[in-house]
């Protein structure tokens, strides 16, 4: 599976890893789990576009978008712990929503997320999920995701022959 491939089919860009914030890595590899820290809603490192309260400061429509982004953040971040013949299974995603107090959508948000992955990784993209409501998140993003990934063989294909390739 070329996961930057089917990023791009799906009409997104997959990004550089993102620079950590302050003092950490963006993921770490233990065995066969990968941890990626929490992701902000970044593009570039601009956070501007999706900054503030959902839904009082910002749409739950964006709040979706923003949702997106983290993941795709956080798949760049675990991407680059991959060595050549291995990709990644989504096992685990906490998202957390800088909610006002009345909003109570905040897995709806999370699904921009959950759906994308499942779009992109296929039936690796199925996985557990938190989603929860926070009064402030680092620099005022409306979303943060933090995944666990497994670390998988890439499917092995025949190529017609007795010969197998990867």
């Amino acid at each position: 599976m070329d996961i930057k491939n089917k990023v791009e089919e799906l009409g997104y860009t997959l990004p550089e890893c993102p620079k950590p914030l302050a003092a950490y890595v963006p993921a770490t590899r233990f065995g066969d789990v990968i941890a990626v820290s929490g992701q902000l809603p970044s593009v570039n490192g601009d956070f501007s576009a999706y900054c503030g309260t959902v839904p009082s400061e910002l749409s739950a429509d964006k709040a979706v978008e923003a949702a997106r982004i983290c993941l795709l953040n956080n798949i760049a971040a675990a991407m680059t712990l991959l060595q050549h013949g291995e990709t990644i299974k989504l096992v685990q995603m906490q998202g957390f929503v800088q909610s006002a107090a009345d909003f109570h959508e905040q897995p709806a948000v999370l699904n921009g997320a959950s759906e994308l992955a499942v779009a992109i990784l296929g039936e690796n993209g199925k996985h557990a999920r938190t989603a929860v409501g926070v009064a402030a998140l680092p620099k005022n993003a409306a979303v943060e995701i933090s995944c666990t990934f497994q670390v998988v063989p890439e499917e092995v294909k025949f190529a017609g022959s007795m010969n197998w390739i990867g």
